[in-house]
């Protein structure tokens, strides 16, 4: 398609789908362009068929400098000249046919469907996204968990991300991920099947939705997709780049309340999704591995750096995705015993009590350390709880006590 196709102002998602082909994910002067002028005009710019002018030169830049984008862009001159080989290529219209007969569609900020979250980004929230799967609201961030870690994933990786999202989805929460291998693939399966939510699973990949990449997890990816929902900001016949599987990683950050890597080796594009997460105030969570294993040095190199909380089921992760004292975890220490609110003294002559014969007050009190009239106030309180029994004048342990 060429630029003077573009005279004409297209409509807002049109105009969305022909941006998202022309620049790169996190193209920091093209978010900037769109925000500045809005995606109809930001088109006819990047184009080349309207003029920028000044004017939106100074409006850019101060959009980039307040974004924290690095100073002394080159220029909208540079940036079209970056844009210009891919306007041949820019077929909206085709790419939304490719989506619906894919059952699939894209959707843009004005949407009621687009997630409120990644408003987070401030500049760098995606142009649109391109949605295969269902068509139903994505959860809220608080009911959102990215679990991510290394694609060559140990068997320890493989089961505790397991049991991790399965009891995630089990409570309700939406397990995102990258729909690679290793963690991520454990993650989206383990979601499915123990998801009670609308949408048990997320997977946001790197390249268009049309393919599902790696080609070894299509047939999982497709039941994602039937039964959560796979997300890209690229559009159809996109390629995985390594660029690209950077730049997804804010999105999946930016999706969820808490990022938990599970396995993660020293440099991992795991940690770089633990990043985005950590920028944006979200909550990160790592799970500890043995010291000895490569695998868990990303993780133990989070928790050294207190980037993260160190988290090992998912009644920890949840804690971290609610406010203040929601779900908590549940206690460890069993059943609660008797014994637990006796006073010091009382459990000093708990402990002094036989098992099997009895002994006498005297007794107790020297093997105690107490005095004899202690000794008696705290055999009746012992033995109100059953954990002391008096017979033939002598004392014992109660039944209670065992």
């Amino acid at each position: 398609m060429s630029a003077a196709q573009y005279s004409a102002p297209l409509p807002e998602r049109l105009a969305r789908a022909a941006l998202s082909r022309l620049m790169e994910p996190q193209d920091a002067a093209g978010l900037a362009l769109v925000q500045a002028a809005g995606p109809t005009d930001a088109l006819r710019i990047a184009t080349g068929v309207v003029k920028a002018g000044p004017g939106m030169e100074q409006e850019i830049t101060r959009l980039l400098a307040d974004a924290g984008a690095p100073s002394g862009w080159a220029g909208m001159a540079a940036a079209l000249k970056r844009w210009q080989p891919r306007i041949p290529d820019l077929a909206p219209e085709r790419d939304l046919a490719t989506m619906s007969r894919l059952g699939g569609r894209l959707i843009i900020p004005s949407d009621g469907l687009w997630p409120a979250q990644l408003g987070d980004l401030g500049l760098q929230e995606p142009i649109c996204l391109w949605w295969r799967g269902h068509e139903q609201p994505l959860p809220a961030v608080e009911k959102s968990i990215a679990l991510v870690g290394s694609r060559d994933s140990t068997s320890y990786g493989a089961s505790v991300t397991g049991d991790l999202a399965y009891s995630l989805a089990q409570r309700g929460y939406t397990v995102v991920s990258g729909g690679a291998y290793g963690i991520d693939a454990h993650a989206h399966r383990a979601a499915l099947a123990g998801g009670s939510a609308a949408l048990p699973t997320i997977a946001v990949m790197a390249g268009g939705v049309d393919r599902f990449y790696p080609s070894g997890n299509e047939d999982l990816l497709r039941a994602v997709s039937n039964q959560g929902a796979v997300l890209a900001e690229v559009p159809p016949g996109s390629a995985p780049t390594r660029y690209r599987f950077l730049q997804r990683n804010r999105l999946i950050a930016a999706l969820s309340a808490v990022t938990v890597v599970v396995e993660a080796r020293w440099r991992s594009g795991a940690l770089n999704t633990a990043h985005h997460a950590e920028s944006l105030g979200r909550a990160v969570g790592a799970v500890p591995g043995s010291v000895h294993s490569a695998n868990s040095a990303g993780c133990h190199r989070l928790l050294r750096d207190g980037g993260a909380v160190c988290v090992t089921d998912a009644a920890e992760v949840a804690e971290l995705a609610g406010p203040s004292g929601a779900g908590l975890p549940e206690q460890r220490e069993g059943e609660p015993h008797l014994q637990d609110g006796l006073t010091l003294e009382d459990l000093i002559l708990l402990d002094a009590l036989p098992l099997r014969s009895t002994t006498s007050v005297e007794k107790l009190s020297a093997v105690a350390g107490l005095g004899q009239e202690s000794v008696r106030a705290g055999l009746g309180r012992l033995g109100l709880l059953g954990l002391a029994v008096s017979e033939r004048g002598g004392w014992k342990r109660g039944a209670a006590s065992a």
